[in-house]
């Protein structure tokens, strides 16, 4: 004698003429095409970047951050270069994972040796590829060794040399007692990568005073100063 079957409990079934079932189902299997083809798209051909790179500045003894977007699976192997040198990560370059799309490197403690082109190499068993950025260093402008006091002879010829730095590379003005400096045959200055020479051929005895060099970027100004005696 065969039982009855018991009833199912409520909520236990599914209506499939529901219109609200059928939706939620084309949606499950859309979700599920979606998913396994994202999947298998993954699964194929070497990391591609999807966001570049995009240079950046760095303002001396801050932090700078370099970061893309990519695509990539398996996980990929990163290794970045700062001008086609291999860098570690570590206290200064710091490789950052910040979700599985994004790979970013963080450079600490920033200082004018830190300008230049950045590589991130992405590897996986499908292939590789790579992308570039540089990080352009801004340092405010520093008179880091000023002239020295001279004493000199009339008609003999003085010369004041300041050390300088800054990037962008600083404007130069030397000053006589307050006065900007009108150059000539005579009297000029010449400005180089890392100091500043003011000239002055034939000294006179008017040549003596309060000399100051200047200097100025976006980010600062300094000065320093020198006597000159001239007799």
């Amino acid at each position: 004698m065969s039982k009855a079957k018991a009833a199912p409990s409520p909520g236990c079934t599914l209506n499939i003429n529901d219109p609200q079932v059928q939706e939620a189902a084309i949606r499950i299997q859309a979700s599920y095409r979606g998913h396994r083809s994202r999947k298998e798209l993954r699964e194929k051909g070497p990391p591609k970047i999807l966001q570049e790179l995009k240079d950046v500045a760095l303002v001396e003894g801050s932090a700078a951050k370099l970061e893309c977007r990519v695509s990539a699976f398996p996980d990929p192997f990163i290794v970045w270069y700062k001008d086609g040198k291999e860098l570690k990560d570590g206290p200064k370059y710091r490789y950052v994972f910040e979700d599985p799309d994004f790979v970013a490197l963080v450079v600490r403690d920033g200082v004018l040796a830190d300008l230049g082109k950045y590589t991130v190499t992405i590897k996986n068993p499908f292939g590789q590829t790579s992308g570039s950025a540089c990080i352009l260093v801004e340092v405010p402008a520093k008179v880091s060794k000023g002239p020295d006091n001279i004493k000199a002879k009339r008609g003999t010829t003085v010369v004041l040399k300041a050390e300088i730095s800054g990037e962008p590379p600083p404007d130069v003005a030397w000053l006589k007692d307050g006065d900007d400096i009108e150059e000539d045959d005579r009297v000029f200055f010449d400005v180089g990568e890392t100091n500043t020479i003011l000239t002055i051929k034939n000294a006179k005895l008017s040549d003596a005073g309060k000399y100051e060099v200047f200097v100025e970027n976006n980010l600062g100004t300094d000065q320093s100063f020198a006597h000159v005696d001239i007799h």
